[in-house]
């Protein structure tokens, strides 16, 4: 009796193993709103498998920051690189689980002929998105330069994703724009130099990240953990110098970078930019709360507290479990 009682026992617990094997992946929307390094953990993780580990199966998809936070809000994408501050303040209820890059590392590049900061007075600059990153890095970066857009008569233009951003500065269309150090290089290239270099200014600053709403959280705790755990594992496989061949090889395809000093120099700065524990950064994200007040992007912002932005606890227990340091070699 006992011996079927045991049998009975070990036949459940493997038809409940193989229901879990073949149990279908979750499937979702994943938007990133720039191309850039900050979206290389992504394309690891699909590239890689380790999406598939965690059984899942999200759909990556570029679309610019500002109407990919609108279909987030919508319902029709669940998670996203993006930053979340507007739709906070708009009532969203958008929270940052992971925080990728912690500085603010662009460039300011140039039309030839703008040999110093002056030389930007009365000129154009393109900013991407109102109150994106980009628009802040801008503002942060005129203001290291001494320059005040209304005073030094620079008219800033909304250029939209990096692609039209590097196209209206190649026809002439603005005078200057600041770019992620992956496609400024190939910037300089084409004949446009590097002004100022913003990364050495040191400026903590989280404006985007792993986001998804607090319903979706409510609703799917377990996908949102898995995804967590698979970007943190993108990060970390991207980190480990063994893994350099494969993530120079997902730099070119997904950055359509070809020349091999090009994909040197973008494979070590997307290495270091991200941190050894990707959580979010709460004095990045305080600086970006008063930036965007202070500029007059969002009023409302001086009004949230980090805390109001970023949702800390999946990081804290991944973090109390051990995680983050059994990834890392």
């Amino acid at each position: 009796m006992k011996c079927r009682w045991l049998t009975a026992v070990v036949f459940s617990l493997a038809l409940g193993d193989i229901g879990r094997a073949t149990e279908s992946p979750a499937k979702f929307l994943l938007a990133y709103g720039a191309i850039g390094g900050n979206a290389m953990p992504l394309w690891i993780a699909k590239e890689q498998g380790i999406f598939r580990k965690y059984n899942l199966d999200p759909q990556l998809i570029y679309i610019i920051a500002g109407r990919a936070m609108q279909s987030m809000l919508a319902g029709d994408i669940q998670f996203g690189l993006l930053g979340v501050t507007n739709a906070v303040t708009a009532g969203g209820d958008m929270r940052m689980l992971l925080g990728m890059e912690e500085r603010l590392n662009y460039f300011l590049n140039v039309r030839p002929g703008i040999k110093s900061p002056e030389d930007l007075k009365g000129k154009k600059v393109g900013i991407g998105t109102p109150s994106g990153s980009l628009a802040l890095a801008t503002y942060v970066g005129l203001d290291h330069l001494g320059l005040v857009p209304r005073r030094d008569r620079i008219t800033l233009l909304n250029t939209g994703s990096t692609p039209e951003r590097m196209s209206a500065l190649f026809a002439g269309g603005i005078d200057a724009a600041f770019f992620n150090p992956e496609v400024e290089q190939i910037v300089v290239q084409q004949g446009y130099p590097s002004l100022f270099d913003l990364g050495k200014a040191n400026v903590p600053f989280q404006s985007s990240g792993l986001v998804t709403s607090r319903k979706y959280m409510r609703a799917n705790p377990q996908i949102v953990e898995s995804l967590s755990k698979a970007v943190i594992e993108g990060v970390a496989l991207v980190q480990n110098p063994a893994n350099k061949k494969i993530v120079v090889d997902s730099i070119a395809r997904n950055l359509r970078i070809d020349r091999a000093d090009r994909l040197e120099r973008a494979y070590q700065t997307i290495v270091e930019s991200f941190p050894r524990k990707p959580c979010p950064s709460l004095p990045g994200i305080a600086s970006v709360l008063k930036l965007m007040a202070q500029h007059g992007l969002n009023p409302k912002a001086i009004e949230l507290r980090p805390e109001n932005i970023a949702d800390t606890s999946l990081c804290k227990k991944l973090d109390e479990a051990g995680f983050f340091e059994r990834i890392h070699p």
